[in-house]
């Protein structure tokens, strides 16, 4: 039940919302950190660049391989994020976008997803890897 007193009075300004956790200085090292394969997708394998830490959750940002003969799985989705970027560092891979078509990009290239974009990935090569990061660190995915 509310109350008078857990109401700010007529015309009060309403309470300052909590200070975010400080960012802090972070540092990855190919050499202590390990590709896993618990990511987002099962064809690939992720190596976290300690940037959620660093952060306090506000963005991820990880190296991303591709794992072997596994292939994309082709489904459509969207991603409930602020932002996504998206460099590729070797390789290439083909994404399909609603309202853009299909882009390959090729190491070097840079990608913009818009946040809420519906789009998948129809191929990749074997020795892909990119670069990604996304803001904020955990954000939802849904089939689309």
């Amino acid at each position: 039940m509310t109350t008078a007193t857990d109401r700010p009075a007529p015309g009060a300004a309403p309470a300052p919302a909590p200070a975010p956790a400080p960012m802090r200085f972070g540092v990855s090292h190919a050499a202590s950190s390990a590709f896993v394969p618990d990511g987002l997708r099962t064809y690939f394998e992720y190596r976290d660049l300690g940037v959620r830490d660093a952060t306090a959750g506000r963005a991820v940002m990880h190296v991303i391989r591709a794992r072997g003969d596994h292939q994309a799985t082709g489904e459509w989705h969207r991603h409930a994020v602020q932002l996504q970027l998206v460099y590729v560092t070797r390789g290439w891979v083909r994404f399909e976008y609603e309202g853009v078509g299909e882009v390959r990009l090729e190491a070097g290239s840079c990608v913009h997803q818009p946040p809420g974009i519906r789009h998948r990935e129809i191929e990749h090569s074997a020795d892909l890897e990119l670069i990604e990061i996304v803001l904020p660190a955990e954000f939802e995915t849904t089939a689309a």
